[in-house]
């Protein structure tokens, strides 16, 4: 199912264009709302029909989030907030990052002066294609609920809440999460979430895919359908995903390997130490020399900006 493609064949995958590319040129379009509107039925298992996309300051683009991130605020027709994150490569805080926008989220959309009973319901769905966390399974998701420490029952509604927000747990006032881990998918689609999971992983559409949204992919997102220009960008886009994950991959490997010889020559522990420094050090260089802003550069690899700055590419 998924092919085997040398380093850098990314981009000829497929004929399908990329999930993440999809977001940011194609899915913004209300025409292809019905994509969107698919996968957000099938993941969250009821129908969505999506009213509007908008803007948020928690889904700020900057250089580096070019290529390695892109998200999308859409609002339903229950008026609930959906943020649909893909990000491409590893971020050791992601699961603060996640919380961060929903609270963004909760504040942003209430008017000052509102009660909390405007607060909105927000669905983080965040795809990522790094190993996030420790799990076996692909898609998670996380809910919050209030479990008796002694009687160890969940704290439910009152029939009056119950009537008066419309919902039926407690769980359903509060952000809930999902995230899927589409690189470990490596198996057949038994299941229509599971056909997506494919096309996310692979860029494939299988002929006997019949999840909602993927038969409107399968016309709109063709990459026989780009222009000669769209394309190139796209290409440079895929180009820009690889170099990155080659970089962090190669600074890894070397950093290990220079700590190892490090750790036997003057022992295990002091080698480590200065192999994760020089790897920091190295992976800073490659950042730089793709212009990565100086602030982005010093989150990912913990290093001071003023470190950063001196370090000659």
């Amino acid at each position: 199912m998924k092919k085997d493609n040398e380093k850098g064949d990314e981009s000829m995958a497929s004929n399908y264009i990329r999930f993440d590319w999809a977001m940011k040129r194609l899915l913004r379009n209300k025409a292809n709302f019905a994509v969107l509107e698919g996968f957000l039925t099938t993941l969250l298992n009821e129908k969505i029909v999506i009213q509007k996309l908008l803007e948020s300051e928690s889904n700020q683009e900057d250089e580096f989030d070019k290529y390695n991130r892109v998200d999308m605020l859409a609002e339903n027709s229950k008026g609930e907030l959906i943020l649909i994150e893909v990000q491409n490569n590893n971020e050791y805080a992601y699961f603060q990052r996640m919380l961060f926008g929903t609270s963004k989220l909760v504040t942003e959309y209430i008017n000052r002066g509102e009660g909390y009973d405007k607060v909105r319901k927000i669905y983080s769905i965040n795809i990522v294609y790094f190993s996030l966390g420790s799990g076996k399974d692909t898609v998670y998701h996380g809910k919050t609920e209030f479990r008796g420490i002694h009687q160890n029952d969940v704290l439910e509604l009152t029939p009056f809440q119950r009537q008066t927000f419309k919902v039926d747990a407690v769980s359903q006032l509060y952000p809930e999460y999902y995230i899927l881990k589409v690189n470990d998918f490596n198996q057949v689609a038994k299941s229509p979430l599971e056909e997506w999971i494919c096309y996310l992983n692979t860029g494939d559409i299988p002929d006997s895919a019949t999840a909602p949204g993927l038969e409107e992919a399968r016309e709109r997102l063709k990459l026989d359908k780009m222009t000669k220009t769209e394309l190139e960008a796209y290409y440079r886009h895929l180009d820009n995903i690889v170099i990155l994950r080659d970089n962090i991959f190669t600074e890894r490997a070397e950093g290990r390997a220079e700590g190892r010889a490090e750790g036997r020559a003057e022992g295990l522990e002091e080698g480590l130490a200065k192999g994760r420094e020089e790897e920091k050090k190295e992976m800073a260089r490659n950042m730089k020399s793709l212009n990565i802003p100086l602030d982005t550069i010093s989150q990912i690899t913990g290093l001071e900006i003023e470190k950063i700055r001196d370090l000659k590419i």
